[in-house]
């Protein structure tokens, strides 16, 4: 699938733990929201389980013109067919994925510093995620970003930026004029009782943001 930035709009983290309804039906439901990308990000899957979910993902996601981007692990990404991968600061380096499969993959990666993001545009990857912007319910010990900081690294790039961290409908308005592309969300849309409200109300936001 071709990549445009605009698909960085609504960047939507899943995480299954939220809810005992099937994870394709949650997913359905994000993109029936307006979600423009989903991340396949399920700790407790192993790699096969993993390969499985993304392959029935896969045509779900295209259907409404969402890339599937698979988190940390480029193999599992080549393996299952998805569109992409998003790799943290302890994964492996987008030069070493660049370097094994080239541009078939989208790559995401993880930046916390001017420093980090400037490494990764060097490096070939397509966006940087940026954050945590406010604390983190799933990742509770993850660094903050303040927004200055946070237009600092967007300001360094010219790779599209995703804030990412406690991203809800409530303070997601303050990322306004932060020069990002788009809002990562896990809880405000995976964990609320409206999957498909929650992701509506949230593009809505996020079309205000990146004006």
């Amino acid at each position: 699938m071709t990549f445009s930035e605009k698909q960085l709009l609504l960047y939507a983290i899943t995480d299954s733990s939220y809810t005992a309804v099937p994870l394709f039906e949650q997913v359905e439901r994000a993109l029936l929201g307006g979600a423009t990308i989903i991340q396949l990000r399920e700790k407790k899957l192993g790699e096969d389980g993993i390969v499985s979910v993304a392959r029935e993902l896969l045509p779900l996601c295209h259907k409404y013109g969402a890339p599937l981007i698979i988190n940390d692990d480029p193999f599992i990404a080549l393996r299952s067919g998805a569109d992409g991968v998003h790799v943290g600061l302890s994964d492996m380096p987008v030069k070493e994925i660049r370097e094994k499969f080239g541009k078939e993959l989208i790559v995401g990666a993880t930046a916390k510093t001017v420093e980090q993001a400037i490494l990764a545009e060097e490096q070939g990857a397509d966006y940087v995620g940026v954050g945590a912007v406010f604390p983190s319910p799933t990742k509770k010990d993850a660094i903050r970003i303040t927004a200055e900081q946070l237009r600092e690294i967007t300001a360094s790039v010219k790779i599209p930026a995703v804030a990412i961290g406690g991203i809800t409908a409530q303070n997601a308005i303050t990322l306004k004029g932060c020069g990002i592309k788009g809002i990562a969300v896990v809880s405000a849309i995976f964990g609320a009782d409206d999957i498909e409200k929650s992701a509506r109300a949230l593009k809505e936001i996020a079309r205000e943001i990146v004006k």
